[in-house]
């Protein structure tokens, strides 16, 4: 029994770095998806380029090599990154890929008389995006977002490909250590559903309550 309560331990502490992932991952992603996505509706052709040349280049590629070429080609270029950086960073433009055209669609959804009122009340380009775009289309984003912030999650598992401790590669020492497949596989799966499960939580309460806000303002 204690032999099995240390092997816990450390399906523990792999979901820790886990969820380490899955936070700072999603936090990129989302800098980097508005990002793109305003580069995606910019005036400035060379910005639109810019933008969908990112945003079709990670979604054509598999993160795989993605996370291959960051963790293992930066460095003949001068650029080391710890395993978490390189994690972070490849789930994080990976997935703020996807997210871009999430913000450039729901951007777009907001209703044309909502821009139409706030040049009438003499906003600039910069405060109509910011006080009067943004916060209705950021509702609209959730609901898909928070699909990507679990794929994103799902997707953490690849790490242990770069011998960082995640949930799926302290299930796989256990694995290797006691010969039993089923009962560090098993804890996992139910790990990742109940993070999942959270997340799925939090963006529904978040949204519910900003669609509260915003009650009235949206066509």
């Amino acid at each position: 029994m204690e032999m099995w309560l240390g092997y816990m331990q450390l399906i523990l502490h792999g979901a820790w770095i886990t969820i380490q992932l899955t936070v700072y991952g999603c936090a990129f992603a989302l800098a980097v998806a508005i990002l793109a996505g305003l580069g995606r509706i910019s005036p400035y052709a060379a910005v639109r380029w810019i933008s969908v040349g990112y945003i079709e280049f990670f979604r054509g590629t598999s993160i795989f090599v993605q996370l291959f070429w960051i963790y293992y080609v930066l460095p003949l270029m001068g650029f080391t990154l710890s395993p978490m950086q390189a994690g972070v960073l490849a789930l994080g433009l990976n997935v703020g890929a996807y997210g871009a055209e999430v913000v450039r669609s729901a951007i777009q959804a907001v209703d044309e008389g909502q821009k139409e009122a706030a040049v009438a009340v003499n906003l600039t380009g910069y405060q109509t995006m910011r006080h009067v775009i943004l916060p209705q289309a950021f509702v609209i984003m959730l609901p898909t977002f928070g699909n990507n912030a679990i794929e994103l999650l799902k997707g953490t598992a690849i790490v242990s490909l770069i011998s960082l401790s995640d949930m799926t590669f302290q299930a796989q020492v256990v694995r290797a250590q006691t010969g039993n497949t089923a009962i560090p596989f098993i804890t996992i799966l139910f790990l990742y559903f109940a993070i999942a499960s959270v997340i799925s939580f939090a963006v529904r309460s978040l949204e519910k309550r900003l669609s509260r806000g915003l009650d009235g303002v949206r066509a």
